[in-house]
């Protein structure tokens, strides 16, 4: 039973925290570790936090210097074979996920799955727009983030720190720096995460997508990437005029 870290990175965010926790407490996988890195939150979420101490393996609680630095931060403390990103307001999609994950087939370097989004009551928006590739690469971002960060289990030996000159869309760089490494990549063909949206590169979405594509010139190239986010635009418009939603 490979040892799973799951990492949860929170600020101020009393309303949700604890439907994050609690997806990751009755998973029937075992062999999980929980670390919890706030960032010295003032409005009632720590409080919530202890109340299921006892259970989570550690718990930061300090001012840091983003979201990117925080998960460096759990980074850093993880022991378990795996990483799993599990943010606040985001939740594992059921009891059973993690197990299935790894009795999926045994030691790939990189698990991944599909993601059910959320709106800010909690009624589900369906899958995300971008559907998880049968067969996921280095290459497979091309056109666009095909693989949410809360639906990708990586060996931890095959990460690096997130990288702190991107704010919003470093995780997109990380999970191509991994994928890189990896060997061995597996669909679990299920659905893994769900995802609350509205995060940080939502709020700050024209930024993002600044970084985003300068992630993305650097490993596939500018004139690839000017064509590719072409094609990226007329899938959005044809997705929204279908849906009027865009579902990232």
């Amino acid at each position: 039973m490979p040892k799973l870290t799951v990492i949860t990175i929170v600020y101020n965010n009393v309303r949700d925290i604890e439907r994050t926790i609690t997806s990751v407490l009755k998973q029937t996988y075992k062999n999980i570790e929980y670390i919890i890195i706030d960032g010295k939150s003032t409005d009632g979420t720590l409080a919530i936090i202890a109340q299921y101490k006892e259970r989570i393996s550690r718990i930061i609680s300090e001012p840091d210097k983003g979201i990117y630095d925080a998960m460096n931060k759990g980074l850093a403390l993880a022991t378990g074979d795996y990483i799993l990103f599990m943010n606040s307001g985001d939740e594992i999609y059921d009891e059973q996920t993690v197990e299935d994950v790894f009795d999926s087939a045994p030691g790939a370097d990189i698990y991944y799955g599909e993601t059910e989004m959320f709106n800010d009551n909690w009624k589900s928006l369906g899958r995300r727009r971008h559907e998880a590739p049968e067969i996921f690469n280095w290459k497979s971002f091309q056109f666009g983030m095909n693989i949410s960060h809360q639906a990708i289990y990586i060996r931890k030996s095959i990460t690096e720190p997130y990288d702190l000159k991107y704010r919003y869309s470093s995780d997109i760089d990380w999970i191509i720096k991994s994928a890189k490494k990896a060997s061995n990549i597996v669909n679990v063909h299920r659905y893994v995460a769900k995802y609350l949206v509205g995060g940080m590169s939502k709020k700050k979405h024209r930024e993002s997508l600044k970084e985003r594509f300068e992630i993305f010139t650097k490993y596939y190239g500018l004139i690839p990437n000017i064509l590719n986010h072409i094609f990226i635009a007329g899938n959005l418009a044809i997705y929204f005029i279908k849906h009027r939603r865009t579902n990232d």
